[in-house]
């Protein structure tokens, strides 16, 4: 578990010394056009989207140790290619084999801390949460200072990053044992597709991930617009960067103490939807006239910025604790890849339809109008996920009730036809 962490640190450390930087390199430097770089940009995304169910899938299969090691490696040989990538054949097979290393380990990674953390999945998905979090900070703080030297030292340590942390996880990381029997791999996928419960509690969710893409597309425009300040979009993600590694895990421990954090999923994505109120105060404002103007704007920005991360750090982790439940425990992995390609294939339709509603908006002088789309989107999932927890069609430990008893079937959350898995004591519990 330890070495996962580091593992995460180093992922996001790595991510972040070169993405970022990837669209100016290719526009500015490369002097290639803006579609020749949204094609670059959009090839890594749809490999890694796209590809999360055969990460998932492998990793039952293969083992997750396995998926990880070969998507670090595969990620080592990505960056090392945009190193040399000063043509777009080499920079699209670049693009394309980062974006399928992340949907080898994404998925892996996931399945082995499930399987590791027994009971305590969400804690251990919000420590995740957090070394996620300081791989950010460093990569981005080490990528600016790199970058003003040089792209090709940005990708190469980077590269070289990736390529201890596959040699670390080659002698260290111990292997898990994997089911010794599966059904064919198009059972086991129509076995997740059918699992009803599963698809509504993952088109539920969908509004946290089109909300959370809004850190990279809507908050900042609207903060430059409103500071005109162009390093307003670095101040939010800092600003909530910190917020995540001061108050992420004792927020989870807190609500896990408090009748399990599964309960405080929908109120969590609520918050999100609510941190689009703020910038209605400033959305339609004139051009900012000094410091006086700046700088209250500046706080009506970042307080959004704060309450989308308070938000994301009370619903995530219980989300992702419990995923591994819907199903049986030889299928993690895939549930997780599912659940990815799903969100995913959300987030970048929801983007669309935001940007599209950004265009409207200025066209039509409706500054608002993107921000209560987005408040609209937060409300309805936060709603959907309050009504599956409350209806119990969820797989998780729900609180007694007066007149049910404590210990029933129904109180911990069984419902007809879910998987009953029984462990080395005999004790039956949720699946």
């Amino acid at each position: 578990m330890r070495l996962l962490f580091i593992n995460q640190c180093g992922i996001d450390a790595g991510f972040y010394l070169l993405i970022p930087f990837l669209a100016t390199y290719i526009g500015h430097d490369l002097g290639m056009s803006a579609a020749i770089v949204g094609l670059v940009l959009g090839v890594r995304n749809l490999s890694q989207q796209g590809m999360y169910i055969i990460g998932g899938t492998a990793a039952d299969r293969l083992g997750p140790r396995v998926v990880i090691i070969a998507g670090c490696a595969l990620r080592t040989v990505g960056f090392t290619l945009f190193s040399f990538g000063n043509s777009l054949p080499l920079l699209l097979a670049a693009s394309g084999i980062s974006g399928l290393a992340a949907a080898l380990f994404y998925p892996a990674v996931r399945s082995y801390v499930s399987h590791e953390s027994g009971e305590r999945k969400a804690e251990a998905f919000a420590l995740l949460n957090v070394f996620a979090t300081i791989g950010s900070l460093v990569g981005l703080l080490a990528g600016s200072v790199l970058y003003l030297t040089d792209f090709r030292i940005c990708a190469l340590t980077a590269a070289g990053l990736f390529a201890a942390l596959t040699v670390a996880q080659a002698f260290v990381l111990p292997a898990r044992e994997v089911a010794a029997e599966h059904d064919p791999i198009l059972r086991e996928l129509r076995e997740v597709l059918g699992n009803r419960r599963f698809l509504c509690f993952a088109f539920a969710t969908t509004g946290m991930f089109i909300m959370e893409n809004q850190l990279y597309m809507l908050l900042p425009d609207g903060a430059q617009q409103a500071s005109g300040w162009g390093g307003a979009e670095a101040l939010l993600l800092s600003a909530g960067a910190v917020a995540n590694l001061l108050f992420q895990f004792r927020i989870t421990r807190g609500l896990e103490q408090r009748g399990g954090g599964m309960r405080w999923v929908g109120a969590g994505i609520a918050v999100i939807g609510l941190g689009f109120v703020p910038p209605l105060l400033v959305c339609d404002a004139a051009p900012p006239d000094g410091a006086g103007d700046v700088v209250p704007r500046l706080l009506v920005m970042v307080s959004a910025s704060l309450l989308l991360y308070f938000g994301g750090m009370v619903a995530y982790p219980p989300v992702l604790g419990l995923i591994p439940r819907f199903g049986s425990e030889r299928l993690t992995g895939t549930y997780f890849g599912l659940f990815y390609v799903l969100s995913g294939a959300t987030a970048a339709g929801g983007n669309a339809v935001i940007g599209w509603v950004m265009d409207v908006g200025e066209r039509t002088g409706r500054a608002w109008l993107p921000w209560v789309s987005c408040l609209f989107f937060g409300l309805a999932s936060g709603c959907a996920v309050a009504w599956l927890y409350r209806s119990r069609a969820l797989p998780c430990p729900y609180p007694a009730e007066s007149g049910r008893g404590a210990g029933t079937q129904e109180a911990m959350g069984l419902l007809p036809g879910q998987p009953r898995v029984t462990d080395d004591a005999g004790e039956r519990r949720t699946g």
